[in-house]
């Protein structure tokens, strides 16, 4: 079937209205009728050419939230109706160590992204900036029912990308977390570090955002641009959670740690990041962080839906999408655009 979809015809122009090819729905398919589709900086950079070439036309999209309209014949987890979402992946091998530990998004024979990969029948993957969408039945997400799905959106990327890591790490009560960053992917940690429990401090250039951070849960908020504040924190803390894709100065903020903290990066920062040795003393660590496999991200969308926790949005139309580019690379934006998928038709 061909869809109604964006895409951008070649590096560096801005995205038009398109059709894509769906593939007939087999045996262990799901058909989603789109409802919200979040705008990525990932997004941005790929369609861009910044992260190499890519397989133009494309049509980008990997937070999506939608609902069955058909399963296939084998298909027993889903039904006509149900609110699902699908995040950054769309198939993997099913039979690595990595995929059979849950971790599909390192598959040692090689990820199946929603958009720009070839997928196992050959074809190239189109994301979610579309009206529908077919996937794999084990890739499709439960989205729970008291959840807004365009605040549920950003969620199957910002918000795996950021529980992750703060599960891994052990956030919780009594455990002092600290987010670098109050954009798309840092709202988001502030608000599920405080959901799990954890004193949460929003490390950010300014206090512009001051208000913002106390709101969606944070603790305390402290500007890096004064000097003080490296030194009244110093030792403090268990997590440091960065979310920013400049480089940062990293032996600064290892002094913040606490005996056996974790620096997690989750920006991608331009160039390499030098970390003194001698300041890791104390088991500390410097440590990276990628999205999060299909268990994990279902466990998310649970989370969320328990604790009542979506993305602050700006929903905006199909024809926006341009628009909202330039805006999220000016830093424009409160905290994650979504598109209503509805005026892709």
């Amino acid at each position: 079937m061909r869809v109604n979809a964006y895409a951008a015809p070649a590096a560096g122009q801005p995205l038009a209205p398109t059709t894509v090819e769906r593939r007939a729905v087999g045996p262990h398919d799901v058909l989603i009728e789109i409802g919200y589709v979040g705008i990525c900086h990932s997004d941005i950079h790929t369609v861009a050419g910044d992260w190499g070439p890519q397989p133009y036309p494309l049509t980008p999209g990997h937070e999506i939230v939608g609902t069955v309209a058909e399963v296939g014949t084998e298909v027993g987890t889903y039904h006509v109706g149900d609110q699902v979402g699908v995040g950054c992946m769309v198939n993997s091998c099913g039979e690595c160590v990595n995929c059979l530990r849950g971790e599909q998004q390192f598959c040692l024979n090689g990820t199946v992204f929603t958009y720009g990969s070839t997928d196992r029948d050959g074809t190239t993957t189109q994301g979610g900036y579309s009206t529908h969408v077919v996937v794999d039945a084990s890739f499709v997400l439960s989205v729970p029912e008291s959840l807004d799905p365009a605040h549920a959106a950003p969620l199957l990327c910002a918000g795996v990308t950021t529980y992750n890591p703060l599960k891994h790490w052990g956030a919780g009560p009594g455990k002092q977390v600290a987010v670098v960053g109050l954009g798309g992917l840092g709202h988001m940690a502030v608000k599920l570090a405080h959901a799990m429990g954890a004193e949460v401090t929003v490390l950010s250039q300014s206090l512009r955002k001051k208000d913002d951070g106390l709101r969606l849960g944070a603790d305390h908020y402290y500007a890096t641009s004064d000097a003080d504040t490296f030194t009244r924190l110093a030792g403090r803390f268990d997590i440091i959670i960065n979310t920013v894709s400049a480089g940062i100065d990293v032996n600064a903020y290892l002094g913040l740690l606490n005996l056996g903290g974790a620096i997690v990066n989750l920006g991608a920062a331009p160039g390499p990041m030098p970390v003194n040795g001698m300041l890791l003393a104390g088991h500390k660590s410097v440590t990276g962080s990628m999205i999060g496999g299909i268990p994990v991200t279902q466990e998310m969308l649970n989370f969320c839906g328990e604790h009542g926790v979506g993305a602050e949005v700006e929903i905006i139309s199909a024809d926006q999408i341009n628009d909202a580019y330039q805006r999220v690379l000016a830093s424009d934006v409160r905290y994650r655009f979504v598109i209503d998928a509805a005026t892709f038709a």
